[in-house]
This record gives structure tokens, sequence and C-alpha cells, in this order.
């Protein structure tokens, strides 16, 4: 009797992992800091009027590499075509890296997608799904700390 409770269990278990494994977890900005780290305020302005970044070697949050996330922000285009783009930067607040210097490497996010994906609207957030990675990058704009190959994108 215990053997078949038992086969039971795992049969059931072995049923609603799969559906479970499939959702993305959310990622908030906040979420890709670690705790204890002094970061400075995403929003703080040089006053020297340059668009140098404030902290271009943030700590990341290991626990996220690998994963399949979900995580919302606003788009900063970075190569593609007027209709798709390959490749972007993801970041907490609309301007940032544009108007307003770089927010710390841990609270951007690097995005590639392999075919390219429509952005129809630079000033809407948006929800990215893909897999994370802690493997930070660096171009002309910023130094970013999280990767992200990317599967779909979505309204916020």
């Amino acid at each position: 009797m215990l053997r078949i409770k038992l086969l039971i269990l795992l049969l059931v278990v072995g049923v609603s992992a799969p559906a479970q494994a499939g959702e993305p977890a959310e990622v908030y900005w906040e979420d890709l800091v670690p705790e204890g780290f002094s970061e400075l305020s995403t929003r703080s302005i040089n006053h020297d009027g340059s668009m140098t970044q404030l902290q271009p070697n943030a700590p990341v949050v290991q626990k996220y590499d690998g994963q399949r996330v979900k995580v919302p922000g606003f788009v900063v285009p970075l190569e593609g075509t007027s209709e798709l783009t390959t490749e972007f930067l993801l970041v907490p607040y609309f301007g940032a890296c544009i108007h307003v210097p770089p927010p710390p490497s841990n609270q951007i996010v690097h995005v590639t997608f392999e075919e390219g994906v429509a952005i129809d609207d630079l000033y809407d957030a948006i929800w990215v799904t893909g897999t994370l990675s802690t493997d930070g990058w660096k171009g002309d704009i910023a130094t970013v700390g999280y990767r992200l190959t990317g599967e779909s994108v979505s309204a916020f």
C-alpha cells in the first residue's frame, strides 16, 4: 500500500513540475541588486554635465545566472532595422543611458534577439522574457551587469 501511495505521489509531482517550470520568474530591478549593496540613486545626475556612469562595476545577483526570467523595463536600441531590433539595453526608467547618465551596471540588461523583435514604442515599458546571464557586457554607452537571450516581448 505504501508503495502505491509513493508511486502516485511521484506521478503527481512529475506531471505538475514541468508546468510550473515553464513559467519564467518575474524579476524586478530591486531583485537584481545584491542585499547589502549600497547603491547610489539610479537617478543621480552628475553636476558636471557629463554622461559618465557612476557605478560601472556594481555587483550582480548570481542566483539568476542561467534562469528563465521576465523583466520589465524600457528599451535603448543598439542594433537592428526599422522593423526589428536585434540588440538593446533594458533599463529601469525611460531616458536612462540617453538623456541622463547610465544607472549602475546591475540595473542594466543587455538583450539580444537572434531573429529580431518588433519594438512598437520606445516610450512604453515592456516585459522581456528570456534566459538571464550574469556575464557582463561593455559598450560605448555603458557597462552592463546582466545579459539576456530574448524569447519574447510583451506590453507591461
